[in-house]
């Protein structure tokens, strides 16, 4: 395992806020360069951030960022994106596929244009991010790419309440399945992280009370966890279903205490996990 993530250049997708940003800070932290790919490049009038204000925090935190407006449903905001990162930092070590659109209906219920957004940003935005990112990864000399996706769980009530928002987030873990193999022997990476229990981001705001945030962990568990992972040898740790609870208790921690909202509290554990 590589002491820390100095000097290594991460491409996030989404990192205007929540999980991608609190990973990003914590790379920011080793001295690492991020680039943040996302939409928000001015305030949002619901959810907190930008890829300005994000950018402020990685640079405050020690690393180097890069505010870079990308539509991750769009192939030329991709390459463009994409181009744009390796040109400023002179290279890429890791992807992180974090961008992602959630609504939890059922079939009748969902919105054909919730449908689409979802395909869109989980399948295809992850697919092409990393098809447009390998080039540049088969460079570096320890590259990885993380989906942040859950295990492929085929049991049916994990389909039954909303299928199509599973469908897209295991078309991101499926990512995973087949890029580990397809790029095993060019030694890069592929890895996707799944939390435990629910995370407290502004996604909650979506759900109309259903996660309430005194039930849940901070995007902290899922940054410590991404940190451990990318720090691996990136030929001898892929094809992996990480949860970040395990992920942090390989490397020693075994009270999560200070990740929850409100410790003491019973947590909520978070979609496709049977146990």
């Amino acid at each position: 395992m590589g002491t820390n993530l100095a000097g290594k250049t991460l491409l996030i997708t989404g990192a205007s806020r929540g999980i991608g940003k609190a990973i990003a800070i914590r790379a920011a932290r080793d001295g690492a360069n991020i680039a943040v790919a996302a939409k928000t490049d001015r305030k949002h009038p619901v959810l907190p951030g930008t890829i300005h204000t994000a950018v402020d925090e990685i640079n405050a935190a020690g690393g180097k960022g890069l505010a870079i407006r990308m539509d991750v449903r769009d192939e030329n905001s991709i390459e463009q994106a994409v181009h744009q990162a390796v040109s400023h930092f002179g290279g890429l070590d890791i992807l992180v596929n974090n961008a992602s659109a959630i609504m939890l209906s059922g079939t009748l219920d969902l919105p054909v244009k919730r449908f689409d957004l979802m395909f869109q940003t989980n399948v295809r935005g992850t697919y092409l991010m990393s098809r447009a990112c390998i080039p540049h990864l088969m460079e570096a000399p320890n590259p990885h790419v993380l989906n942040l996706s859950p295990p492929l769980n085929m049991n049916p009530k994990w389909f039954r309440d909303h299928v199509a928002y599973t469908m897209a987030k295991y078309g991101m873990s499926m990512c995973v399945l087949g890029m580990a193999q397809e790029f095993r022997k060019a030694g890069i990476a592929f890895n996707a992280l799944w939390p435990r229990t629910v995370i407290a981001t502004a996604a909650l705001n979506v759900f109309d009370g259903r996660f309430k945030p005194e039930h849940c962990r901070t995007e902290e568990i899922m940054a410590d966890a991404a940190h451990a992972i990318l720090r691996q040898s990136s030929r001898r740790c892929t094809g992996n279903f990480f949860l970040d609870e395990d992920v942090l208790r390989g490397t020693g921690i075994s009270d999560f205490t200070k990740y929850s909202v409100k410790p003491g509290k019973p947590l909520m554990k978070d979609l496709f996990l049977d146990a």
